[in-house]
């Protein structure tokens, strides 16, 4: 019953136009901001650790500017409900012919994103202008409504969703043919003692290992995958081959190269980041040291 409440309830939000869903946006971004304001002091500490060369004036303009992206995501992903194709691909913009040389030459490939807005937008976008199978790599989320409601949205375009804790199981299927993984490769994984440590933002931050066991495992082309947003509502992805053979590289390899590509790309555009996730949850071991 509750499902089928909050789906009826996002269906109709999802029919408004952008100019409406926006004006929604705005309303959000003062109730989040100012009223409730949600996370703003991790926000707030993860900011001045990741900058501590730019001053309080400009990160509080930082600040805020994240939280109206953060809200305008909400209600674009809502808006995926019923989005049409030709919507998308006037909004949401990348060069596919990576893939598709991949694919001709009967090859798997790998995804990796940060968390840049809009990444819900760049799974519908990179499914419809794929022809193999798509596979995305996602976390599940806690409250069992939201989950069912969000991976709807996500299949819509015909997407195959993996569960993360079961991502080595669930991906034995598409092994034996060319296929596209893409997963969102800053997680903070749940332990501490499965993942690399790495430099990143100023901090030891803990990487998950899975993104490197799946391109060994199934010899998926690893590839970077970087989202700016253009202006309210419009998005520019750019994707690059990084590894087109992971498994000729030593343990962590790619972790390090991917947390020094995002890093760059989160200084170029620093709202354009999920800042109020709780990233740096777990302490680094006694015997890390830094790689350059």
């Amino acid at each position: 019953m509750w499902y089928y409440c909050l789906f009826a309830i996002c269906y109709l939000i999802s029919l408004l136009p952008f100019a409406v869903l926006y004006r929604l946006s705005d309303g959000l971004y003062g109730l989040v901001y100012y009223l409730i304001g949600y996370r703003k002091q991790v926000v707030r500490q993860n900011l001045a650790q990741a900058f501590p060369e730019v001053d309080s004036r400009e990160l509080r303009k930082i600040e805020k500017q994240y939280y109206r992206d953060l809200c305008d995501m909400l209600v674009e992903t809502i808006k995926m409900m019923t989005l049409s194709p030709a919507a998308l691909r006037r909004r949401f913009q990348c060069d596919l012919s990576l893939l598709h040389r991949l694919a001709a030459e009967g090859k798997s490939c790998q995804i990796q994103l940060g968390h840049r807005f809009n990444w819900e937008w760049a799974n519908l976008y990179f499914k419809l202008g794929t022809q193999v199978p798509f596979l995305v790599v996602y976390m599940p989320i806690s409250n069992r409504h939201v989950e069912r409601l969000v991976n709807h949205i996500r299949r819509r375009f015909g997407t195959v969703l993996i569960p993360a804790d079961k991502v080595l199981e669930a991906m034995k299927p598409w092994q034996s043919q060319p296929h596209i993984t893409i997963l969102v490769a800053d997680q903070n994984p749940s332990s501490a003692r499965r993942c690399y440590w790495e430099m990143f933002l100023n901090r030891p931050t803990a990487f998950y290992k899975g993104p490197e066991l799946i391109a060994r495992r199934f010899g998926e082309v690893v590839i970077w995958g970087d989202i700016q947003k253009i202006k309210r509502g419009y998005y520019h992805a750019e994707i690059q081959e990084a590894f087109p053979e992971p498994g000729r590289l030593s343990e962590g390899e790619i972790s390090h190269a991917f947390s020094r590509f995002l890093e760059q790309k989160i200084h170029a555009q620093p709202s354009n980041w999920l800042w109020s996730h709780r990233r740096w949850k777990h302490q680094p071991p006694p015997h890390f040291t830094p790689v350059p």
